[in-house]
């Protein structure tokens, strides 16, 4: 092998190892590293409003970005979820029930609401379990196979 091949053998090993380093940080590390990008070049260049222009985000977030950053340091940089998950949704074993109906009986919103309430005791309101059908993709029934089973 010849000297220049061994520089660009060498060259694309260091490359490699960058990219896998890049690879292996985190999503928080990543936003943190940008916070601190953007908080760092508003103070060396002086001027909020260009730095804030440049980054493309807005001087309302940078002064939170900034009080947090006083405040509590590195790890206030970190992005949380903005709110907690719902109390009130709907449990998984309701949900798997109103799956079961849906893929056995083939029965509507309004149907399997009613079955819920009169059978089981289950107060859950037909939009409620239209919901549950279109987060799990069943809200439009099939055109083949379109008969019902009666539930009753």
């Amino acid at each position: 092998m010849n000297s220049r091949s061994q520089e660009y053998s060498q060259g694309l090993a260091g490359n490699v190892a960058i990219v896998a380093e890049r690879t292996r940080m985190s999503q928080a590390a990543k936003d943190t590293r940008r916070k601190l990008r953007i908080l760092n070049h508003a103070r060396e260049i002086g001027n909020v409003s260009e730095a804030c222009r440049r980054f493309g985000i807005s001087r309302e977030i940078f002064y939170r970005w900034k009080r947090q950053y006083a405040k509590h340091g590195k790890q206030a940089l970190i992005n949380r979820r903005p709110c907690p998950k719902n109390p009130r949704r709907i449990p998984p074993e309701i949900e798997e029930r109103i799956l079961y109906l849906r893929k056995i009986h083939r029965i509507g919103p309004r149907r399997i609401a009613y079955y819920l309430k009169t059978r089981h005791g289950m107060n859950v309101s037909p939009s409620g379990v239209y919901c549950i059908l279109r987060r799990h993709g069943m809200n439009r029934l099939t055109r083949d196979g379109n008969q019902r089973l009666n539930t009753q």
